[in-house]
């Protein structure tokens, strides 16, 4: 329980800088906000988009699946997010860096966006190798300590010594259909002198 709650923790944190990103600016003082999704498999342009038509799109909807994945413990799920995210920030690193001939950091270059989405991803993945998931418990299913079914054993011969043979007690007399006989009257036993 104590890695779900740290995980999603971590996860929480690297949806937020997800989602965060595209306010930030990405490359050349451009943010995220303004690249449009188009670019990404057309190559990078100077339009302008909006900003649900611009990378905030796929983090926004990367965040909404780390939020469902938190909410089902669902390691897949938030894993999926975190490559989600990584996937469209180095898919844009690549056009980029082909529109640009070559791709700097800071300054004109990549900004704090791309390291803010890439680290976002990160986290997010790491938020997923922390978390435990949820325990399935499928019906008809074995149960995780199966039942022993093998035939029992008979030993052969005792591991303990036989105890030794005693000889039976005398029976005892019944007293019910007895007589009583007065002390006086009752054998002594004989004293040695």
């Amino acid at each position: 329980m104590i890695r779900n709650v740290f995980g999603s923790l971590i996860a929480l944190l690297g949806a937020a800088a997800a989602v965060w990103s595209p306010f930030r600016a990405w490359y050349d003082g451009r943010h995220g906000s303004e690249i449009r999704i188009e670019d990404l498999f057309n190559g990078i342009t100077t339009d302008r988009a909006a900003v649900m038509g611009s990378l905030f799109l796929p983090m926004l909807f990367a965040t909404l699946i780390t939020l469902l994945g938190i909410l089902l413990r669902s390691r897949l799920l938030v894993a999926f997010s975190g490559v989600l995210v990584l996937g469209f920030t180095i898919l844009w690193m690549v056009r980029q860096g082909l529109a640009a001939g070559s791709l700097t950091a800071g300054g004109n270059g990549l900004g704090i966006g791309v390291a803010n989405a890439l680290g976002g991803g990160i986290l997010l993945l790491i938020g997923a190798a922390t978390m435990s998931g949820r325990r399935h418990r499928h019906y008809g299913s074995p149960s995780p300590h199966p039942i022993d079914t093998a035939a029992p054993v008979e030993p052969t011969e005792p591991t303990w010594p036989a105890p030794p043979e005693t000889p039976p007690e005398p029976p005892l007399e019944d007293t019910r259909t007895a007589t009583w006989t007065p002390p006086e009257h009752r054998p002594t036993p004989e004293r040695p002198d």
